[in-house]
């Protein structure tokens, strides 16, 4: 399980540590592509595999359900640490996440996000005032 909240920077290179506490759990090799809110999912790789599984029972006669898996695989990339525990994190999903240098790095139960610092603010802002309301919204889940 990922949890947790990290900072570090991307470099001129496009490398970003990974906080040691994930790096295990990620393994030797794992899957970064674009996520939702503008920021990016890392999954270890049995992880991705599940999820690979899912999306292919969608059908692809629904227009959606084909976005959805274009969107997602389209952006996908096999990663793995250099020996510093860095990822190369290739300049598209850099683009779409808007992460220039300053990133925070969360754990989010079986992945990990990559957010731009200024994103992640902002976000956590907006869902921080609404955090009551969301949760009485899932309180049906027995959480």
């Amino acid at each position: 399980m990922f949890m947790g909240e990290y900072r570090h920077n991307v470099d001129e290179k496009g490398r970003l540590i990974i906080p040691a506490k994930f790096r295990d759990g990620l393994g030797e090799s794992f899957v970064i592509t674009r996520g939702l809110d503008r920021c990016l999912f890392v999954y270890p790789e049995e992880e991705w595999k599940q999820l690979e599984a899912k999306l292919k029972t969608l059908p692809f006669t629904k227009k959606d359900a084909r976005a959805f898996t274009r969107f997602f695989f389209s952006g996908a990339t096999e990663c793995e640490l250099d020996k510093q525990g860095r990822v190369n994190i290739v300049s598209p999903l850099r683009d779409f996440a808007e992460i220039e240098k300053e990133c925070v790095i969360i754990g989010v139960s079986n992945r990990v996000e990559i957010w731009s610092k200024g994103i992640w603010e902002e976000y956590f802002a907006e869902s921080e005032e609404s955090f009551s309301e969301i949760a009485e919204n899932i309180v049906d889940f027995d959480l």
